[in-house]
């Protein structure tokens, strides 16, 4: 019997043996074992595929850190720790700040963990000793892989979740500066306009919505925000905001996108919202000439939410005409419906009383053209052939 013990102890010790003998070689190869692994990731991964050469220098790095910590942890038969694998927390932050999805970040542990096996394996050789001393290293590795891919996905959710939180605090900030008219002039807020293509004198409209009925709850809006963000063409820019239950938009009017085209856009993310089970009631202004007649805007759209029926809906007020508007409401915003160059027309002191009696929209100026060609009434007075009111053509 103490021949048999004594032979387990010497095959025990042997398997140790050429388990060290297996990790000290992986060791001397790990800048190949390095660059393997990164070709790897490179290679089946499609999100790390189209990154340029500086980026997997970082990656690189962190392989590499990986690797030696798993190594020596293996070396030295202990359990992986929090602070042996503090460089991960970096690394995640990067990943997430890149646009990396979990899934992506988490893969990348996966095939580091196929490459590093496969390592294991070659080292091993094809003796029954050198398998039998991998075969003692799988447990070990599992239990760090499991360790690392955990802690380094809470990092990178965490990591996420500040950068969320971080750019909804910028978009509120920078929206607070727009509705108060005022364009920022320096930092990251005016990064941050420019980003959505506003500058002082872009031609921008404001879109308020809210959820109505009994469906809606506090993640509505936010899943409704998303929506309406995805409403308008790629290359036009929409800065939107949730402020409470209420969705802010601001589109800018760039890449030649004209208010009726936003209007139809933003009315097509309205009805398959409600195709959904989401239902809002939304309100769109006129445009606004720059920053500062954004708050003019955001007062216009309030009204015309204020219009929407219980049931939900959209008005959008670049649809409307004067008389439509002053159904709903008499004020000034009446006068921003009117084709801008009749209005600079009818600004001119020069141009008699009478001329101001037929106002087109700007839906239509074809009681602007008329007036070019008057028509004739019975008693011989000229009139607008759209809206056939009598118009003098003397002064006075």
């Amino acid at each position: 019997m103490l021949r048999e013990l004594a032979g387990v102890v010497d095959g025990a010790g042997a398997v140790r043996a050429e388990r060290r003998r297996i990790l000290s070689t992986m060791l001397e190869r790990l800048d190949a074992l390095v660059q393997a692994t990164v070709e790897a990731i490179r290679t089946e991964i499609p999100a790390y595929a189209v990154q340029e050469a500086p980026f997997f220098v970082d990656v690189r790095d962190q392989v590499r850190k990986h690797f030696r910590v798993k190594l020596h942890l293996l070396l030295e038969e202990r359990e992986v720790a929090l602070e042996d694998i503090a460089f991960a927390r970096g690394g995640a932050l990067r990943r997430a700040r890149a646009g990396f999805a979990l899934e992506d970040y988490l893969n990348a542990f996966r095939v580091g963990q196929q490459v590093f096996w496969e390592g294991v394996l070659a080292c091993a050789g094809e003796t029954p000793l050198g398998h039998e001393a991998a075969l003692t290293l799988t447990a070990p590795l599992l239990r760090y892989c499991d360790f690392v891919s955990t802690h380094a996905g809470h990092a990178y959710v965490e990591s996420q979740q500040y950068m969320v939180a971080d750019a909804d605090r910028e978009r509120r900030d920078l929206l607070e500066h727009l509705l108060a008219g005022a364009m920022p002039t320096r930092g990251p807020l005016l990064a941050a306009a420019r980003a959505y293509g506003i500058g002082a004198e872009t031609p921008m409209m404001v879109a308020l919505a809210v959820p109505v009925g009994p469906q809606a709850d506090a993640d509505t809006p936010h899943a409704a925000s998303a929506m309406i963000t995805r409403a308008v063409p790629q290359q036009a820019k929409i800065l939107v905001v949730v402020r409470q239950a209420e969705i802010v938009a601001v589109p800018a009017l760039c890449h030649g996108i004209d208010p009726a085209a936003l209007c139809d856009h933003l009315e097509a993310a309205h009805d398959r919202l409600r195709r959904e089970g989401t239902t809002l009631a939304m309100g769109i202004s006129t445009v606004a000439n720059g920053v500062a007649e954004l708050p003019r805007a955001c007062l216009e759209a309030r009204t015309a939410l204020g219009s929407v029926t219980d049931g939900g809906g959209l008005v959008a007020l670049p649809r409307l005409s004067p008389f439509d508007y002053l159904v709903l409401r008499a004020d000034d915003t009446a006068r921003w419906l009117v084709d801008a160059r009749l209005r600079a027309f009818l600004d001119d002191s020069a141009w008699p009383p009478a001329a101001s009696r037929c106002i087109p929209t700007r839906r239509s100026t074809a009681c602007a053209a008329s007036r070019s060609a008057p028509a004739a009434t019975p008693g011989g007075s000229p009139t607008c052939s759209t809206c056939s009111s009598p118009s003098s053509s003397t002064p006075g």
